[in-house]
């Protein structure tokens, strides 16, 4: 049996910085990680503005700038007949210091970030250690259940417990934490196709004939998510491959050189998209952030950067209390009542997208080709330069920037 003063569930960026951060205020700190290492597809391992700021605050600008990387600062649309690209979201009009997007492995932000950990005295990090369930005395959560990595159940009692461990949480099958879910129209098909120095840069894609296809840019190779119905993907599978290719060429023809695609359905993986948010983060002993919290759509890339505020947020409410022992429900309680909000307004957000823009794409209403039967803000952004900045201002802050526990910064 170990004990902790805070008990924090999954090493994600949210779980990683938390830890961090509490760790530096003086708050003893273990982190439970389920696997052995980091080194998983995260697939959208994107790093936005408000996180590299974050960065910078706690000293730690120059050895992220470090780490492989490219950037992403303008999101094209191919529109018209010929598909010429027209920016319609570009983040170099924000006046900040970081006014792009990092795309950076997220193995290498993770170890970034645990090698920082641990530096200091109060932070514990146990890989290999998944929760299994909550450990609840006299009607609150007390600490968690652990496999040990020989296989054993290990128990880790701490005053509070944030889980941190996305939208398949253990935290989930406490009744009281039933999430509220909303209607998503889609899957994500995400894989990688190879990039040349003749192809298009930065971030951007296209709708056509029923499909919406979106690239990132990665340097020397493409992320691909291909948006198509929700539940579609089985039949998708039935297909040879190399219609899937045949289908992508269609989409993007200047992919028709002779370069290799997907050579397998092994390298397709599949991203089931849901949306929900719980109606209630805490129960005594346990707190929710992240995608434990609130699951988000891959709409904009945001689910990583709202997690890491969360985290800024939970930090800045409990560090001072943690390190006292004066922890109360009410300390808690006022990270939902903060982060909350945003949350609904950024789901607003995408479910808006999904409506107006995802399922008519899929159903075929929008096509890229035809300039008029695209959504009026599609059609305004490239002639709009300040419309063009809404988008990435958005996606970049998360509607508010939290700021860090000043005994974190350095």
């Amino acid at each position: 049996m170990r004990r902790t003063t805070c008990c924090i569930v999954g090493g994600g960026p949210a779980g990683m910085v938390l830890g961090l951060l509490l760790a530096r205020s003086g708050v003893s700190v273990t982190v439970l990680e389920k696997h052995s290492d980091f080194l998983r597809d995260f697939r959208g391992d994107t790093v936005h503005p408000t996180t590299m700021a974050l960065l910078d605050e706690l000293g730690l600008a120059e050895r992220f700038a470090e780490l492989p990387q490219n950037r992403l600062d303008t999101v094209r649309l191919p529109v018209g007949p010929e598909g010429e690209l027209h920016t319609v979201g570009d983040f170099r009009r924000l006046p900040i210091k970081y006014n792009y997007i990092a795309m950076v492995p997220q193995w290498d932000l993770l170890d970034l970030l645990a090698n920082e950990g641990r530096r200091e005295p109060n932070f514990t990090l146990l890989m290999d250690a998944e929760v299994t369930a909550p450990f609840r005395e006299h009607g609150r959560v007390n600490g968690v259940e652990y496999r040990s990595p020989d296989g054993g159940t290990e128990r880790l009692l701490a005053p509070i417990t944030v889980a941190c461990d996305g939208r398949n949480s253990f935290a989930r099958g406490i009744p009281e934490l039933t999430p509220r879910e909303f209607p998503t129209p889609m899957d994500v098909q995400w894989f990688r196709i190879p990039k040349t120095a003749r192809d298009p840069a930065g971030a951007f894609g296209t709708i056509r004939s029923g499909s919406f296809t979106a690239l990132l840019d990665r340097g020397d190779y493409y992320q691909v998510a291909s948006i198509i119905a929700k539940g579609a993907d089985a039949a998708e599978r039935t297909r040879d491959v190399e219609n899937f290719n045949r289908d992508l060429r269609r989409r993007l023809p200047w992919l028709d050189d002779g370069r290799e695609l997907v050579r397998s359905w092994e390298d397709v993986k599949l991203l089931h998209v849901s949306l929900d948010r719980m109606r209630k983060w805490h129960v005594p002993g346990l707190l929710c952030i992240g995608d434990a919290a609130h699951a988000m759509s891959p709409v904009g890339g945001i689910g990583i950067n709202l997690a890491v505020q969360d985290a800024v947020a939970t930090a800045r409410q409990l560090a001072g209390p943690l390190r006292a022992g004066r922890l109360r429900r009410r300390h808690v309680a006022a990270v939902q009542h903060r982060r909350k909000p945003v949350t609904a307004l950024l789901q607003r957000v995408q479910r808006t997208v999904h409506d107006n823009v995802i399922e008519p794409a899929l159903r075929g209403s929008i096509d890229f080709r035809d300039r008029t039967r695209l959504p009026l803000p599609l059609r305004l952004a490239p002639k709009v330069p300040w419309l063009r900045a809404i988008p990435p201002y958005v996606f970049a802050y998360g509607a508010v920037r939290e700021r860090p526990p000043r005994s974190a910064v350095r």
